[in-house]
């Protein structure tokens, strides 16, 4: 019997990053995977499962090899590789005992082209593959090594199936500098669950609509055909880059593909790469850590060393490798190779990463933070009541859902508004929400953030520069619209492929709001990387950390979000009667986190079946990639209303706490100065 214990494209990629992982996959009674529940939700989110199908649609005559089983799907291409001309999706291809499954293969008599169809994004007009030191760019390598791994081993099967076979090579990738010819791509592929599993299939008229792209005159296709043969002979004679070495591609997919049928670990070589480790432990899970293992078995330390933190924990520091090679691996050890660079009154990344390893000095520790009160206060002098605080929700998809948008041009579709006024009330005032897979949300989208914001000439707050860049991209649509581009089909206010009537209006206002305008957003993410630090954030400005942190400390948080006056006497729109400060029953003085509170309300994630908690038709959704998720759940999938109004619901939960979350900070941030 042939082993089953192939090296797949999978597998190499994986090794590729780190070779023991071979060790640890596929055994999930064993190891916990963290990224193997959210592989599907990651490719819905940015839509890499419909760029699959659009791929095959350009090749009307594609056979697809669709059984599961390696054998039988290697014996069907078999056959199929006996015509003189074919092209196949998922031909099964084994050599020696690596073994793929090519996305696209097209035999033209003795000539073979190896397509490799990816989401990542790539600009035809200005193509990138090559960085200035000459080497491919560490953003292209791994979809270059992956073709390459293809490569090997079909010119490995060809060498018996078919002597004397010549095989090109290619990525196809949505192409930037192509715009939709048509809209509505998202419902010409649906995506369809049944029995536990998702799929995604064209419609009967996808193919159709492929060809009309590929045949627009003046227009790109939007996925580039890109030739990378060039690339691949460099990663086979020169080497795939295997932690600190290379070596020769058909070498290490011998070694690798040895020591994973035979289910031999490969010695662990720790580095920086280990941070990003999938197979970490959550609590609770009864699963085994193979990150742990690694770090044991490499230098003897015992679980709760290692829980204690390593210098992995240090927050953007470039020097983790070095520390590792060394032996220094324990954070506890780190602080004497961290150079401080004094940028008092502002807190220096070195300093915080001192901060980080040596703990708050204690002459300035105020019970577990530090705060910067000048830079605090000087920053809040500048800002004018009320105080308006906004978040967006985007998504950026690889297949752009309406007429004239480019691949991974993004779609703003909601966002959260909450004001607080200077006898320090607050209320929830605003959101917006559009999710029709038609229409077109950014110029209505920029329309109610007019009328949410227009009134007074109070700060505007933000958390990190993301509202920043989409208020830009979408004054960069509008003056598009003006010069006679188009953008969807449903543009309120304006004729087919018109500009909308308020078109200036919209642009003049939210210019008013983008750095360097008269009422610039305050982005208070920058705020607290200069002037806050506490324990546990792991150096870390993100809100999901700093919200948690402050809740620990401030008695105005506590005393006014313990009791049950969100969604009362502080008005919401999504909440009625929720308390937010909820004791955490291992330490009754420290709160549950926000975030977590949603997840208590609700099974997580989108739209499954709902276990627990008060209002069984509620979802819940913690994070911006899944609200992203959630978002093109809408786009690619014929929900029923039920569900669709689930969704929504966790939507707007979601993005109206994230608002809430810089208002608490805030509030915060107000007590400590």
């Amino acid at each position: 019997m042939v082993s089953s214990r192939f090296l797949t494209k999978s597998r190499f990629k994986l090794a590729a990053e780190c070779p023991t992982k071979l060790f640890y996959t596929g055994k999930p009674q064993l190891y916990q995977n963290l990224k193997q529940e959210d592989s599907f939700l990651a490719m819905l989110a940015d839509g890499g499962y419909q760029v699959g199908e659009l791929a095959k649609c350009f090749y009307p005559h594609g056979v697809e090899i669709s059984s599961p089983h390696n054998a039988e799907a290697e014996a069907h291409t078999s056959e199929w590789l006996k015509q003189d001309k074919v092209v196949l999706f998922e031909p099964a291809i084994r050599f020696q005992d690596c073994f793929v499954r090519v996305d696209i293969l097209v035999k033209d008599g003795n000539h073979f082209q190896l397509i490799e169809v990816k989401a990542k994004s790539y600009n035809s007009s200005n193509p990138q593959i090559v960085g200035a030191n000459g080497d491919l760019l560490s953003g292209m390598r791994p979809y270059i090594e992956d073709v390459a791994f293809q490569a090997h081993v079909l010119r490995g099967a060809l060498a018996t199936l078919c002597p004397g076979a010549q095989v090109k090579s290619y990525l196809m990738m949505p192409d930037k500098s192509a715009k939709a010819a048509v809209g509505g791509l998202n419902q010409l592929f649906k995506i369809e669950r049944a029995n536990g599993h998702s799929k995604v299939t064209a419609s009967a008229s996808a193919k159709q609509v492929a060809q009309q792209l590929a045949s627009t005159p003046g227009t790109l296709p939007l996925l580039a055909l890109v030739p990378v043969d060039e690339y691949v002979d460099r990663v086979m004679q020169q080497g795939v880059h295997y932690m600190s070495f290379k070596a020769p591609l058909p070498q290490l997919a011998t070694q690798w593909a040895e020591a994973y049928k035979h289910d031999r670990k490969i010695p662990p070589m720790p580095g920086k790469h280990c941070g990003k480790c999938e197979f970490k432990t959550r609590p609770g899970d009864g699963l085994l850590s193979g990150f742990e293992e690694c770090w044991q078995q490499k230098y003897g330390l015992s679980a709760s060393q290692l829980a204690e933190g390593t210098v992995l924990d240090i927050y953007n520091f470039r020097r983790k490798d070095q520390l590792i090679a060394a032996g220094t691996v324990l954070l506890s050890k780190a602080s004497g190779s961290i150079e401080v660079v004094d940028a008092r009154p502002e807190l220096s990344l070195s300093e915080r990463q001192h901060m980080q390893v040596k703990g708050i000095p204690s002459e300035e520790d105020r019970g577990g933070y530090w705060l910067a009160d000048g830079v605090m206060r000087q920053a809040m002098c500048t800002w004018r009541y009320p105080y308006h605080f906004i978040d967006f929700e985007t998504s950026t998809v690889a297949i752009p859902f309406h007429k004239g948008m480019r691949p991974y041009e993004p779609v703003a579709f909601q966002f959260s508004h909450h004001v607080m006024h200077s006898d320090g009330s607050v209320a929830h005032v605003d959101e917006f929400l559009l999710t029709d897979p038609v229409v077109f949300p950014n110029f209505e989208f920029a329309r109610a953030l007019k009328r949410a914001l227009e009134g007074d000439e109070g700060s505007v707050l933000m958390w990190s520069s993301h509202e920043n860049t989409i208020l830009n991209k979408i004054v960069g649509q509008l003056e598009g619209c003006l010069e006679g581009s188009v953008y969807g089909g449903s543009v309120s206010g304006a004729s087919e492929g018109g500009a909308p009537d308020d078109a200036l209006e919209l642009i003049e206002f939210m210019r008013t709001l983008i750095s360097g305008g008269s009422r610039a957003m305050v982005d208070l993410c920058v705020l607290s990387r200069k002037a806050y630090f506490a324990d546990g954030i792991k150096g870390s400005s993100s809100i999901k950390k700093v919200l948690p942190s402050v809740m620990k400390w401030s008695g105005v948080l506590k005393g006014v979000y313990s009791g049950s006056v969100y969604g009362s006497s502080i008005p919401s729109k999504n909440f009625k009667n929720f308390a937010w400060w909820v004791p955490n029953d291992a330490d009754p003085s420290v709160p549950l986190e926000p975030y977590d509170l949603l997840r208590l309300e609700a099974e997580d994630l989108l739209g499954e079946a709902v276990r627990g908690g008060e209002d069984p038709d509620v979802l819940a959704i913690t994070e911006g990639g899944a609200a992203a998720t959630a978002y093109a759940r809408l786009q690619f999938e014929d929900v029923d209303d039920l569900e669709r109004r689930m969704i929504r619901e966790a939507l707007l939960r979601y993005c109206e706490l994230d608002t809430l979350a810089m208002v608490m900070i805030v509030q915060a941030w107000q007590e400590a100065v």
